[in-house]
C-alpha cells in the first residue's frame, strides 16, 4: 500500500517548495493538486466556458482529459500530449481558478484523479483539501500556514523568478486574501485545518526548517529513503 503525505494550506504558505523537498528526501513522488484545477480553468477559458456559471463548468468538466505519469520525481500532467507549463500560471488563470474549484463536479473529478495516483507509488500531495477530503485517513497530515505578508512576499518573489510577475506585492497580498476567503467559505471541501493534522506556521521559518519539521513528524519507518 502506498504511503501518502498530505499537505494543505493557503496560497503562498510554502506547500510546493516543502512538498518537492520532502519528496526528494524520501523518494516520494510530488503531486501538485492545484495544477489540476488550473488545467481545468485553462481549458474552460480556452473553450469559451463561462467560469462564473457553475452548471456550465460542471457540464464541461468531464470533457477534460489529463494524463498523469511520473517524471523526474513528480507526477507530471499532460493535455493533448504536452505539459501546460506556465500557461496555467498566468494572472488570468489566477483570477478564474477559485470559481472553477468551487464546482462540486470539478472537485469530484479531481479527487478521483488524485486518489488514483496512489497506484504510481508513495506520494507527497499538496493542496487545499488533501487532508480533509482526498486522503483523510493517512497518518501523515500537515497544515502549512504563514502570515499574509510572508505569503505575499514569497509569491511575488516566485513570480519574479519565473518572469511572470504582473502585480505589486500589495496586490499579490490582496489576491491571496481573496483566494483565502473563497477557499475557506466554499460549500464543498473548504480549506480548513483537518482534525489531527499537524499545523506548521512557517512565517519565521526557513524552508529547510519546515522540511525537517515535516520529516520529524512522520510515522516510524517513513523517513527511510527509497
Amino acid at each position: 500500500m502506498s504511503k501518502i503525505i498530505a499537505i494543505d494550506g493557503p496560497s503562498g504558505a510554502g506547500k510546493s517548495s516543502v512538498s518537492r523537498l520532502v519528496g526528494r528526501r524520501l523518494g516520494f513522488l510530488h503531486v501538485d493538486s492545484g495544477a489540476l484545477y488550473r488545467i481545468m480553468t485553462w481549458q474552460a477559458l480556452a473553450r469559451g466556458v463561462d467560469t462564473s456559471d457553475p452548471e456550465a463548468v460542471a457540464a464541461f468538466a468531464p470533457t477534460v482529459e489529463v494524463e498523469c505519469r511520473p517524471v523526474d520525481g513528480k507526477v507530471a500532467y499532460f493535455v493533448g500530449g504536452e505539459e501546460p507549463g506556465d500557461r496555467i500560471r498566468t494572472a488570468e488563470i489566477n483570477a478564474h481558478a477559485s470559481e472553477v474549484a468551487t464546482v462540486k463536479a470539478v472537485r469530484d473529478r479531481i479527487t478521483a484523479t488524485l486518489r488514483g495516483m496512489a497506484a504510481l507509488g508513495d506520494l507527497v500531495v499538496e493542496g487545499r483539501d488533501i487532508t480533509t477530503a482526498v486522503f483523510p485517513d493517512t497518518p501523515a497530515r500537515f497544515y502549512l500556514t504563514a502570515s499574509a505578508e510572508a505569503r505575499a512576499r514569497r509569491r511575488r518573489k516566485e513570480e519574479v523568478e519565473k518572469g511572470i510577475a504582473s502585480a505589486s506585492e500589495e496586490a499579490v497580498k490582496e489576491s491571496l486574501l481573496n483566494r483565502d476567503r473563497i477557499d475557506s467559505t466554499r460549500r464543498y471541501a473548504p480549506l480548513r485545518k483537518a482534525d489531527g493534522a499537524m499545523e506548521i506556521d512557517s512565517s519565521d521559518m526557513t524552508l529547510d526548517e519546515v522540511v525537517e519539521a515535516v520529516l520529524a513528524a512522520l510515522p516510524e519507518g517513513w523517513r527511510e529513503q527509497h
